[in-house]
């Protein structure tokens, strides 16, 4: 049942601006990551690897949690869930602004994970309270907005900290969460449906979670411990049981996390494979390339030029995915991902052998963005033209977990990747940062490959209808800045 805003005329001109408001809190959510790292270790006298999980544990709850707030977006508890999101998140930037730690930054960083699942509820909110025409124009506006909000967040969060100092930028993030919070309360109305939601796959969030973490953290730890270690196996075999039951549990249950058995079709596959491993290779690559812009050892630059160097990404992503009709009519439905992967691939591979000078940065971004506005844009339109209509959604919602769990992964692994090629330093070398970069070229090109070859030759062009062009466009703008809409 879809109602229009029924409130005060002040409250229903206010509608629209604070979903916007509230888009803009996920966009600087995620921008106080990377660029940041260097800072925060520095501040808390800790090293780089350790410094990460500040990045990884927000991308990480953002992964398990977007699913199962997506599906609370579609019951009668929507805005409750908005508000009590915000509450968490605007908790842990507070948490985040004050520590002295860096397991209390970290834990800060997580609830603010919460903030990274919340563009799914805006775009249902919009989609249940506005007629449809306006309900689209708002969630396409809603799509740029953090798409753009996060390339813009980056040198703004970078500017106060360098000017103040790491704290001030969770600071103003906690004041953005907080004015979202109040805009949520005043302004988002409850469904107007009062239907009962899909039952929540807890059980099957936990273990894939778990099973991340133990992952990660063997990562993290074996350079120390030693790959041969028994607690580095203990981790790693903590992680194949719980993701063994995880699949299990996925397989079993009336309303999994994602649904499983919609990788018997080659399309959904593709495009999983391919977003998972091209999201551990843009995290890794958004990762290394600020801290070769901060370190001494490096470019020497600040925190605030660091962020600038994403603007690039965020920009030429946005222009890409408005190409991809284009370039399927030139390379046939099999050739855009793999033409946008060789693309990252590229980018990766120059700045492997170059990462010397800023403008090489900068470059390196924007080619980056060329090749996952591309890719990410060009993955709905493949997996539409291949599932049942009926299937669409669970498929989208698949692909984007999928993809988010790249995220968290690529996270950790540049740290593991820098520390297996630095042999133990303190401080990363250049040549660790090389051939680290060169990994990441090297994933692309596998996911390139996977995308060429998994679905077939029998593979059918997307249909070219205006909705369908416009969930390529605004699932490109928002993958590429890391964040996830939901499937209308």
């Amino acid at each position: 049942m879809t109602s229009t805003v029924e409130a005060t005329p002040k409250a229903a001109r206010a509608y629209v601006p604070a979903l916007i408001g509230i888009g803009l809190v996920v966009s600087v959510i995620s921008s106080l990551g990377a660029p940041l790292i260097p800072t925060i270790a520095r501040n808390l006298h800790a090293s780089l690897s350790a410094t990460q999980w500040s990045l990884t544990a927000t991308l990480l709850v953002g992964a398990v949690a977007s699913p199962l707030l997506g599906r609370l977006g579609d019951g009668p508890h929507r805005r409750t869930v908005l508000v009590s999101a915000l509450a968490v998140v605007t908790a842990g930037g507070a948490l985040a602004a004050l520590a002295h730690s860096l397991g209390m930054l970290v834990a800060g960083r997580a609830m603010q994970g919460l903030g990274l699942a919340l563009m799914p509820l805006t775009m249902a909110s919009a989609r249940d309270h506005l007629p449809r025409e306006k309900a689209t124009q708002t969630i396409a506006i809603l799509s740029v907005v953090g798409a753009a909000g996060v390339g813009l967040g980056y040198p703004i969060t970078g500017f106060i900290a360098e000017y103040l100092d790491a704290s001030a930028a969770f600071w103003f993030g906690t004041l953005a969460s907080a004015t979202a919070l109040v805009l949520a309360v005043l302004f988002v109305p409850a469904p107007a449906a009062r239907g009962e939601h899909s039952s929540l796959d807890l059980l099957g969030a936990a273990l894939i979670g778990g099973g991340i973490l133990s992952l990660l953290l063997a990562l993290e730890k074996a350079p120390d411990w030693g790959w041969a270690a028994g607690k580095t196996i203990a981790l790693l075999a903590l992680a194949v049981v719980l993701l063994a039951l995880w699949t299990r549990n996925e397989l079993r249950v009336d309303a999994p996390l994602v649904e499983l058995r919609l990788l018997k079709q080659r399309a959904v596959l593709t495009a999983n494979v391919t977003g998972l491993v091209l999201g551990i290779a843009m995290y890794l690559g958004i990762s290394l390339v600020t801290q070769v812009v901060q370190l001494p050892a490096g470019m020497g630059e600040t925190v605030f030029v660091a962020g600038l160097t994403l603007l690039p990404l965020s920009i030429v992503s946005t222009f890409a995915s408005r190409l991809v009709p284009r370039a399927r009519q030139r390379m046939g439905p099999r050739g855009v991902i793999p033409a946008g992967s060789a693309a990252i691939a590229l980018a990766m591979l120059f700045f492997a052998l170059t990462g010397t000078a800023l403008w090489q940065a900068f470059v390196t971004m924007g080619i980056v963005g060329l090749g996952l506005g591309l890719t990410f844009a060009a993955m709905p339109g493949l997996i539409v033209a291949s599932v049942p209509k009926d299937e669409t959604s669970s498929a989208m919602s698949f692909y984007q977990v999928t993809r988010y769990v790249g995220f968290s992964i690529g996270s950790g692994l540049a740290v593991t990747l820098l520390r297996a090629f630095d042999g133990g330093a303190a401080v990363p070398t250049a040549d660790a940062y090389s051939k680290t970069f060169a990994v990441g070229a090297g994933l692309c090109l596998v996911a390139g490959a996977v995308a060429y070859i998994v679905p077939g030759r029998t593979l059918s062009a997307p249909p070219e209808t205006p909705e369908e062009h416009e969930l390529e466009v605004e699932e490109g703008e928002l993958a590429s800045a890391g964040l996830q809409r939901l499937e209308q």
